[in-house]
C-alpha cells in the first residue's frame, strides 16, 4: 500500500465547519495520537476491512486508510457525512471508504475485521456492547473513567458490571490515555485508548443472556453481600426462587460482596442459578 500524505486535523475541521459538544463532538486532533491508533490493533489483527463508529471530520479514518485495505465509518451526523463522501470522494471511488449516514446502534454493520473508533462519549457504552459480542479486534477511545471501569480486575475500586462484561467478550487493556488538549473542542475529562483482543473466556455458562442480566442485578447492589444482592433482585435476574440459590451456594461466597467476586465466580453462581433459581 503506498504512503498516503496525512491530512492535518484542523485544517478537516474548518472544512467540515463542524465541531459541537453539545451534540457530542470532541474531534481528536493531536497528530501524533493518530498516528499512534491505528499501531494499537493486534499485530495479528485482519486489517482487510476496518470499521470506524463517528468518522466526524475524517481525521481518523484518513490515517486508517493508510493501514486498511478497506474502511467503512459510520456517522451519525448527517452534515458530516456528506463533508467525508466530498473530502475522501477518490476513495469512494476507488472502492476503499464507504461512508454510512446513521446512528451505529441502528444501522447494520458491515463484515467488518477490526474496528478503530474515537467514540461519542453519550454512547459510549451502548457501542462497546454492541461491537464486543462481534469478536472482532477493537480499539476503542471513551471517556477515562470508563475505559479504567472497563479494564479493572476483581477487587479493585473500578471492578463493576463493565468489567465482567467486557471481559467475557475479550482481554481489555487500557493502552494510552489522552488529555483534553488533543481534543476540539476540549471535553472536561481525559480520555484512554482501550484495545480488546477477542476470546472465549475461561468459564461456560448455561445462558449468555442470562448470565450478564445475573451479574448486572448483583452490581446494582454492589454494597450489599451476595446473598442480600440475590435476594433484592430478583426482579432484574428474573430468578423465580433467589432464596434456592442463596441456600445453595458456598457461604463464604455469599458473605462476600459483587466487587469482590471474580468473573470465573459469577459464571459458577450464574450455573447454580440457572440450575436450582428457577430463571
Amino acid at each position: 500500500m503506498t504512503e498516503r500524505q496525512r491530512r492535518d486535523p484542523d485544517a478537516l475541521i474548518r472544512r467540515a465547519k463542524r465541531g459541537n459538544p453539545d451534540a457530542d463532538q470532541h474531534f481528536l486532533v493531536d497528530g501524533r495520537v493518530l498516528d499512534r491508533i491505528p499501531g494499537y490493533l493486534p499485530g495479528e489483527a485482519d486489517r482487510s476491512h476496518l470499521l470506524e463508529v463517528g468518522g466526524g471530520a475524517g481525521a481518523l479514518t484518513d490515517r486508517l486508510l493508510s493501514v486498511g485495505d478497506q474502511v467503512t465509518v459510520v456517522e451519525r451526523d448527517s452534515e458530516l457525512a456528506a463533508f467525508l463522501r466530498e473530502e475522501f470522494a477518490d476513495d469512494i471511488a476507488a472502492g476503499r471508504l464507504t461512508v454510512v449516514a446513521g446512528d451505529a446502534l441502528e444501522v447494520p454493520l458491515p463484515d467488518f475485521t477490526a474496528c478503530v473508533s474515537n467514540l461519542p462519549y453519550g454512547a459510549s457504552s451502548e457501542l462497546a456492547f454492541r461491537l464486543l459480542p462481534e469478536q472482532r479486534p477493537l480499539v476503542l477511545m471513551f471517556q477515562r473513567e470508563f475505559a479504567e471501569r472497563m479494564a479493572a480486575d476483581a477487587g479493585t475500586d473500578e471492578y463493576g458490571r463493565l468489567s465482567v462484561t467486557a471481559g467475557h467478550y475479550a482481554d481489555v487493556e487500557v493502552v494510552e490515555t489522552v488529555p483534553p488538549t488533543a481534543f476540539s473542542p476540549r471535553p472536561r475529562v481525559d480520555s484512554a485508548l482501550v484495545r480488546c483482543r477477542p476470546r472465549e473466556p475461561e468459564y461456560t455458562v448455561p445462558n449468555e443472556e442470562f448470565f450478564l442480566g445475573f451479574v448486572t442485578a448483583c452490581f446494582t447492589q454492589r454494597r450489599k453481600t451476595m446473598r442480600n444482592a440475590i435476594r433484592n433482585t430478583a426482579h432484574i435476574s428474573g430468578l423465580d426462587d433467589p432464596e434456592a440459590v442463596v441456600v445453595a451456594a458456598d457461604e463464604r461466597l455469599m458473605s462476600r460482596r459483587a466487587g469482590n467476586v471474580s468473573p470465573a465466580e459469577f459464571a459458577e453462581l450464574a450455573a447454580l442459578a440457572w440450575e436450582v433459581g428457577e430463571p
